[in-house]
């Protein structure tokens, strides 16, 4: 059964500390947030920059993020879906960068040899397109907040090694295995030469929005390089660099559409 609470934008993060700087922007027309429960997770509705939003923590993993999906369409009837986080990098993709997904993958799907590699059994497809105008439109915010990167993520950020951070759009692949050591990474790079990013999520969330017919996109911030050279604190880099890029670069392409 479907809330009463309209919430046509679903935006969605994996842990806590990656959706905390958007639920402190988060109200409503009376200044107060109304939470639901389900299925082990706080559903938070509200209003973001005047939208109807809905946040919710996903919790790691392609099931947790399929299984918020799909509440997320069916109990609330979104009608777009932002996935926000951190993400290790690949290839061009350094500490610091922010990936627009073009295109999500999942790189530990194997039904060989009855599908190819990759694909999705009874789909046809193993790379699962975002919506171009919302891609579009983030790569666009993204953009504009990079241009000036002290003044979105604070004089913090430079300790961390951010100081001149670039926007990537393209491929990102999603397993549930954490990718952390470079003869991974390099595996990944040598199978999929034009991945930018790997993570734990996006790509099942994708699947989900692509059988349901709902537009979606997938903003990440790279955190490491997904091999042995991961030289920063990772949570401290989720407070100071991911969540307020997530923050700023989705405020600001609220801002422009309204």
């Amino acid at each position: 059964m479907k809330s009463a609470h309209p919430a046509p934008l679903a935006i969605v993060a994996a842990m806590q500390q990656e959706l905390q700087a958007l639920l402190h922007s988060l109200d409503d027309v009376t200044g107060k947030v109304t939470i639901e429960r389900h299925a082990g997770r706080n559903f938070h509705l509200g209003r973001l920059h005047g939208r109807p939003v809905v946040l919710v923590l996903s919790r790691i993993g392609k099931v947790a993020a399929a299984i918020t999906a799909t509440m997320l369409i069916e109990r609330y009837g979104v009608q777009q879906m932002i996935f926000t986080g951190v993400a290790g990098g690949l290839g061009p993709a350094h500490v610091g960068d922010v990936v627009v997904a073009r295109e999500l993958l999942q790189h530990d799907m194997d039904a060989s040899p009855l599908f190819p590699r990759h694909e999705v059994p009874l789909s046809g497809r193993a790379r699962f397109p975002t919506d171009p105008a919302l891609a579009d439109a983030l790569a666009q915010a993204a953009a504009h907040v990079l241009a000036d990167p002290l003044r979105a993520f604070g004089a913090e950020a430079r300790a961390l090694g951010v100081t001149a951070p670039r926007l990537h759009q393209g491929l990102i692949l999603s397993g549930d295995r954490f990718v952390a050591t470079a003869p991974e990474s390099r595996a990944l790079i040598e199978r999929l030469p034009d991945a930018l990013a790997v993570e734990m999520e996006g790509a099942a969330l994708a699947q989900v929005c692509h059988d349901c017919g709902v537009p979606f996109a997938v903003l990440r911030t790279i955190s490491d390089r997904a091999d042995d050279s991961a030289h920063v604190d990772f949570m401290q880099f989720i407070e100071v660099v991911a969540a307020r890029a997530s923050a700023a670069i989705v405020g600001t392409w609220l801002q422009a559409h309204p």
